[in-house]
């Protein structure tokens, strides 16, 4: 049984959980291996090195989006493709991501939150809840 009372909150505390992991999973692409050598990380898995400004911009404008809640279900899914890319180029690492060249499991986890956050909603205090929430009310009394 969810608890009604509890809900919104714990929705709030996923979404910013989860936009605050994406932005800093494209920061780390950004500032650490910077994106030459992310293009290079992506040439040698077979993947077209020109997707890799793509991906970072995404992971950022996604994660802003998630953590604001402003569209942030519809941001947490569209984002699922990214890291179902990044969950292949690590599938055959194993598990742990302290595993040479990093594990899988980081990314199958991002991939579960985005879907729960889109299941479940942007919770409270998210700003497109905020603008809908009375938007009925506002076209009974008009």
């Amino acid at each position: 049984m969810i608890d009604q009372r509890y809900a919104p909150y714990a929705a709030t505390l996923l979404r910013l959980s989860l936009g605050t992991m994406w932005i800093t999973h494209a920061l780390l692409k950004l500032l650490v291996f910077t994106i030459a050598g992310f293009e290079g990380f992506l040439s040698s898995h077979g993947m077209p090195a020109f997707i890799a400004w793509p991906v970072v911009t995404l992971e950022l404008a996604g994660g802003a989006l998630i953590l604001l809640g402003w569209h942030g279900r519809i941001a947490s899914l569209l984002l699922l493709p990214v890291m179902a890319g990044a969950m292949a180029a690590h599938i055959g690492n194993g598990w742990v991501f302290s595993n040479a060249n990093g594990g899988w499991e980081y990314p199958l986890f991002l991939i579960a939150m985005s879907v729960v956050h889109g299941l479940l909603g942007d919770g409270a205090f998210a700003m497109r809840s905020a603008a809908t929430e009375t938007l009925p009310a506002r076209l009974k009394t008009a």
